[in-house]
């Protein structure tokens, strides 16, 4: 496995997952071919149901390629221990979308530590927030505080740690599912807390960013919100994203995160 250089087109990209947003960002990358997907990886369950669905487009395994120089995960945390760490400490640089999986301990100094072995990079992908850009920056000269509130309708909370909390189906006002720390709220949900841990990892930390996670009947949209203030002054940030069609728990933002890193790759002026 090779390093591409930053902001070298690579040669081999492989994707890392064919759920939901794996296959939308398939979708878009195929209709680019600067940016087009060479190889996806799958567990072995799921090896013929992806390539029935791929239909030739790419090559179907259930590693990475030797060849792969940029891979792009979008599989979940238990990719990270399978297909990540081992592609970076073989050189290979990586984007991840699961963000979440770092406030499990030890997880991003695994990371960081499999980076400096294969002198490679490792890039956070903002999925369905905005603004990340702005509070890094903001974080240079000293944050006093982040906090964030994530609203989702019913759907959004299906299949998770929330229906033990709430009665979903009786709900008829918004709800209040957690308020945590960014770490306890990427723990407890770790399909609908990447923004959070982003956020965090992008401001003050996971421990010391506040949030709050709402199950919210009346809207039909991934309502993310946070606030932030320091050095830099205040600022706020509200994003209502669609859900992607697939999958409500995640914005359909998070694809179009992902094809903006990966269209950053190719030559040209970028922003």
């Amino acid at each position: 496995m090779g390093q591409t250089a930053t902001g070298a087109l690579p040669r081999h990209l492989s994707l890392i997952g064919l759920g939901a947003v794996g296959r939308a960002i398939f979708e878009r990358a195929w209709q680019e071919p600067e940016v087009r997907i060479r190889a996806v990886v799958v567990s072995e369950s799921r090896r013929a149901e992806a390539a029935a669905w791929i239909d030739g487009r790419a090559e179907v395994l259930t590693h990475l390629p030797r060849d792969c120089d940029l891979a792009l995960e979008c599989a979940g945390h238990a990719a990270l221990g399978q297909h990540i760490i081992p592609a970076l400490s073989a050189g290979v640089e990586c984007a991840m979308l699961s963000v979440g999986a770092l406030a499990t301990p030890g997880v991003a100094e695994q990371l960081e530590t499999a980076t400096l072995i294969g002198a490679t990079r490792l890039h956070l992908l903002p999925g369905a927030i905005g603004g990340i850009d702005a509070l890094s920056a903001a974080r240079i000269a000293g944050l006093e505080s982040v906090t964030y509130v994530g609203r989702k309708p019913i759907a959004g909370w299906r299949g998770t740690a929330a229906e033990s909390a709430l009665d979903l189906d009786s709900l008829q006002t918004p709800a209040v599912i957690l308020q945590a720390t960014a770490r306890d709220a990427a723990r407890q949900y770790p399909k609908n807390a990447n923004v959070a841990a982003a956020l965090a990892l992008a401001g003050v930390g996971l421990d010391q960013t506040q949030v709050q996670l709402i199950a919210d009947p009346t809207i039909s949209e991934n309502i993310h919100e946070f606030s932030a203030r320091g050095a830099f002054g205040e600022m706020r940030v509200t994003l209502a994203g669609r859900p992607l069609a697939e999958n409500p728990k995640t914005s359909a933002l998070t694809v179009l995160s992902a094809l903006r890193f990966l269209r950053h790759r190719t030559p040209g002026i970028c922003i």
